[in-house]
């Protein structure tokens, strides 16, 4: 059976968690990407999968086709022969493989579901409509200027309703996703993120405070199961970088029922969900519904706490195999799971090189995410890693421990 799966820049989630999972499932896989060369250098640079058991990586078929236009994704397949599963794991490609399974007849994400919670203006108003968490809210269309939003037709800001968050209506990782105080400063943001996005539409909205936590679920679109839940720790405003995360001894129950219900509400219950929310009291608020698995090698982490084959599950519901009633997961697991970030731009001189330990109990992972030599800007987005952690073990003492050791005893360095 042939497993399609689509992708735009290489991520760890597919070299080392998606294709050894395929792999151990027996499928052939083409993988449909507008980045060839860069997944076959990704695939000779990770000649195993560690997170995803013994074996060398498998086989694939690269074929280049432009991913975010379903109906070239539709016709390249129908060219390369019959699909098994159409999948993929980018926030970017969910609506366009949705539409693809649907078009081929296999299963797949509703592609509505997929559009609702990749947009985030839909989103919002999709739960409102539900009457479930009404987030202050705007959009602003390409061209528009943002004085509409405080002195032109509703939904208008008020001077109450700052400080508030712009950010793209269809972006990820929090890439130019800003805390604005006032009006004044809301038009330059904007200047400034148009500069970089011509033509993309932003949305504006509530500031939700609160601790962040994350809740991850997989469904096969009749039983869906809640995983984990994370905390996360963000860089200070006004931007919203992820610093580190720790996996919590079990999802806040209230949290969760409030968060089932919205994802219900939007459609979502097949395969993975990672879903963000600020934590309020009892309340969760969401923030960003993202139809796809955890990432940033937090699903790595995930799936050895866990004790589960989470990347094989996940793939099984696209073949149309249900889920068991009991994954068997291990509730005893704790992850954290830290992100080295550069502080300013410029050349990376000095930086540990990739390493897998086991001690005290504690397994702790570090990959570096960037080359010695590179020259890069500093983006204030996930761009900016230099390398993660992740740790894993049962004692989240012993890995908060290791983890400071590891950080203590290395170092980075930028140069101009």
């Amino acid at each position: 059976m042939r497993l399609y799966l689509l992708a735009l820049n290489p991520t760890d989630s597919v070299t080392e968690g998606f294709l050894p999972a395929a792999a151990r499932l027996g499928l052939s896989v083409t993988l449909l990407t507008d980045q060839p060369a860069a997944h076959r250098r990704a695939h000779e640079r990770h000649p195993r999968g560690p997170a995803a058991g013994a074996g060398p990586l498998p086989p694939v078929d690269l074929a280049g086709c432009d991913v975010r236009d379903f109906r070239e994704v539709i016709g390249r397949i129908s060219a390369l022969g019959e699909p098994g599963a159409v999948f993929t794991n980018s926030d970017h490609l969910q609506t366009q493989a949705a539409l693809a399974a649907d078009y081929f007849g296999l299963p797949g994400k509703d592609w509505r579901a997929a559009l609702r919670t990749k947009n985030k203006a839909q989103l919002r108003r999709s739960l409102a409509r539900a009457g479930l968490d009404a987030v202050r809210s705007a959009e602003l269309l390409p061209g528009e200027d943002p004085a509409a939003l405080t002195a032109g037709r509703p939904p208008r800001l008020r001077a109450t309703d700052f400080p508030c968050v712009v950010k793209p209506r269809e972006g990820v990782a929090s890439e130019d996703v800003v805390l604005v105080g006032d009006a004044a400063e809301l038009a330059a943001r904007v200047r400034e993120i148009r500069a970089r996005r011509p033509g993309e539409a932003l949305v504006v909205e509530e500031y939700l405070e609160g601790p962040l936590h994350t809740l991850e679920t997989l469904g096969d679109g009749d039983t869906l199961h809640v995983l984990a839940s994370f905390e996360t720790e963000l860089c200070p405003p006004p931007h919203f970088v992820e610093e580190r995360m720790r996996l919590l001894p079990a999802p806040p129950a209230p949290h969760t029922r409030q968060v089932l219900a919205m994802l219900r509400a939007l459609g979502v219950g097949f395969g993975a969900c990672h879903t963000e929310y600020a934590a309020q009291g009892e309340r969760a608020r969401i923030i960003e519904v993202n139809y796809r698995a955890v990432g940033d090698q937090c699903d790595l982490a995930l799936a050895e706490a866990l004790g589960v084959p989470l990347f094989a599950h996940i793939l099984r519901t696209h073949l149309g195999e249900p889920l068991p009633a009991d994954l068997g997961a291990r509730r005893d697991g704790r992850v954290r799971m830290e992100y080295v970030c550069a502080e300013r731009g410029g050349i990376l001189k000095t930086a540990p090189g990739a390493s897998d330990t086991e001690h005290d109990g504690v397994h702790l992972v570090y990959r570096p995410l960037r080359e010695l030599g590179e020259e890069h800007p500093r983006h204030r987005t996930n761009r900016d890693y230099l390398g993660v952690v992740r740790a894993t073990g049962t004692d989240q003492d012993r890995i908060d421990r290791a983890v400071a050791d590891f950080l203590a005893c290395r170092r980075w360095e930028i140069v101009s």
